[in-house]
């Protein structure tokens, strides 16, 4: 079975109400960097949960900074590259978010 699908999906952000047009890697809202539970593998829409998918984490790995999204539903958590498309002030107010939590 395909780990990938590419699938190129429009779609209005569940938590902040963007119309986003995806380019068939879209796996986030780029305004609010929420996702939608959805996929077992990327791009299958094969996951019957559904649930929002808050950013919890940002991660340097390889010169890439990568988000972590914890499902609201059912707790699943996962991994995502950021796209150049992403909000600069959002990636900038996840970052002050999760420093904020690290001091206490």
């Amino acid at each position: 079975m395909k780990k990938f699908q590419r699938k190129i999906e429009n779609f209005v952000c569940s938590h902040c109400g963007a119309s986003i047009k995806g380019t068939g890697y879209t796996n986030h809202c780029p305004k609010c960097l929420w996702s939608r539970h959805v996929d077992v593998n990327p791009g299958d829409r094969a996951e019957v949960c559904g649930g929002m998918m808050e950013p919890i984490g940002l991660e340097l790995e390889s010169d890439k900074y990568i988000l972590t999204h914890k499902c609201e539903k059912c707790g699943a958590q996962t991994r995502c590259k950021t796209s150049t498309s992403d909000y600069i002030k959002a990636l900038s107010r996840l970052s002050e978010t999760i420093a904020k939590k690290a001091m206490f």
